[in-house]
C-alpha cells in the first residue's frame, strides 16, 4: 500500500465553494491504472488529474484525466486548475517551472500559460489541444426530451443541436432565453436514448445548452449535462466551452478576427462560474482557443491506496 497526496480546489472562481471542484494528485508515480479510476469514483468530482513525469523530457509532465467512470483525452477545467497547483508549488519532479508549462495528454499536447497577480499564480490559460471538428446534428426534438424542454425553446437561427468538439465531442444547442436554460433538467431515460443514436468513441452523450446575453452576444450563459457519466450537471466545461466558442466564432462574420467571450455557467447550481475565451479566425478558420480562469485552494489531503 501507498500513501498519495493531494488537492482539491474550484476552478474558474476566485471564490471557495463556487466554480468547478478538482482534485489534483501531483506525484502519482505510484498509483496504477485501476487505483486511478477507484479514487476518481471515490471522490465523484467530474474530473480528477493524475501527475506523472513527462515521456518527452521536453514537457513538463504527463497528465492523465478520469470522470468517476473513465479516462478522457482532455478537459478545460483539469488542466486550469492542475497548472495552478503546480505553478504554486514552483518546482515538479526536481525541475524549477517555468510560466510555461506543457502536459501530455491523450488528446495531445496541451500548452498552459500561468496567470499572476503580483507574482502569485492566481489561474492559468490553455489552448485547446486540436482544431474544431464538426460532427452529426441531433433533432431539436432529441435535445428537448434529454433537457426536459419544449423543443419550441431550441433556437436554430445560428445553428442547428450539433456535436462540436476541440478535444472532447459535446452536443451544443442555443435556446431562446434563462427561463428555458434554468427549466432544464437532464432526463437519464432519453440521454440513454442520445447515445444509442449517437456514439461516440471518447466519451457518453453530453449536451450543452446556451443563451446569448441580449447586451452582448459574446457574453454567454450555460449548463452542461452529463448524466450517464455520473454528471447530472456540471458547474464549468471549459472543453465545452472551447468548442463552443470555436464553433460560433466560425459562423461569426469575417475571415480574420480576435474574438473574445465570456461562458457563465454553474448559476443555477449556486457555483457560479466564469470562463474567459479567446478565440483567434484566420482566412475563415479557427486556428487558436485559449481557455482561461481563476482557482482557488479548498483542501489538502492524503489517500491511502
Amino acid at each position: 500500500m501507498t500513501t498519495a497526496d493531494f488537492v482539491t480546489l474550484d476552478v474558474f472562481t476566485d471564490t471557495r465553494f463556487a466554480g468547478n471542484p478538482l482534485a489534483v494528485f501531483a506525484d502519482a508515480r505510484d498509483i496504477g491504472d485501476e487505483t486511478m479510476q477507484r479514487i476518481a469514483r471515490e471522490f465523484n468530482y467530474s474530473e480528477i488529474t493524475f501527475v506523472l513525469p513527462p515521456e518527452d523530457p521536453a514537457n513538463t509532465a504527463r497528465v492523465r484525466i478520469f470522470t468517476p467512470t473513465m479516462e478522457i483525452p482532455f478537459a478545460g477545467h483539469p488542466n486550469v486548475g492542475t497548472a495552478f497547483v503546480l505553478g504554486r508549488m514552483g518546482t515538479l519532479f526536481g525541475r524549477p517551472l517555468g510560466d510555461t508549462l506543457r502536459f501530455e495528454e491523450k488528446a495531445g499536447l496541451v500548452t498552459v500559460k500561468l496567470l499572476r497577480d503580483q507574482g502569485i499564480v492566481t489561474g492559468a490559460e490553455i489552448r485547446a489541444p486540436r482544431p474544431l471538428t464538426i460532427g452529426d446534428t441531433v433533432t431539436a426534438e432529441l435535445v428537448a426530451r434529454c433537457a426536459s424542454i419544449d423543443a419550441g425553446s431550441i433556437t436554430a437561427a445560428a445553428h442547428a443541436p450539433v456535436f462540436v468538439s476541440v478535444g472532447l465531442p459535446f452536443v451544443v444547442a442555443e435556446l431562446d432565453g434563462l427561463d428555458a436554460l434554468a427549466a432544464a433538467k437532464p432526463n437519464v431515460s432519453a440521454f440513454h436514448d442520445a447515445a444509442e443514436r449517437h456514439r461516440q468513441a471518447e466519451t457518453d452523450f453530453s449536451l450543452f445548452l446556451y443563451t446569448r446575453m441580449p447586451a452582448d452576444p459574446w457574453h454567454i450563459r450555460a449548463r452542461m449535462f452529463a448524466p450517464l457519466d455520473t454528471v447530472m450537471e456540471d458547474p464549468a466545461t471549459g472543453s465545452a466551452s472551447a468548442a463552443l466558442g470555436a464553433y460560433l466564432a466560425t459562423l461569426a462574420p469575417g475571415s480574420n478576427t480576435e474574438i473574445s467571450m465570456t461562458i457563465e455557467q454553474g448559476v443555477e447550481m449556486g457555483r457560479r462560474s466564469l470562463i474567459g475565451l479567446a478565440v483567434t479566425k484566420r482566412a475563415g478558420t479557427v486556428t487558436d482557443v485559449r481557455i482561461s480562469g481563476q482557482s482557488v485552494e479548498v483542501m489538502r489531503g492524503s489517500i491511502t491506496c
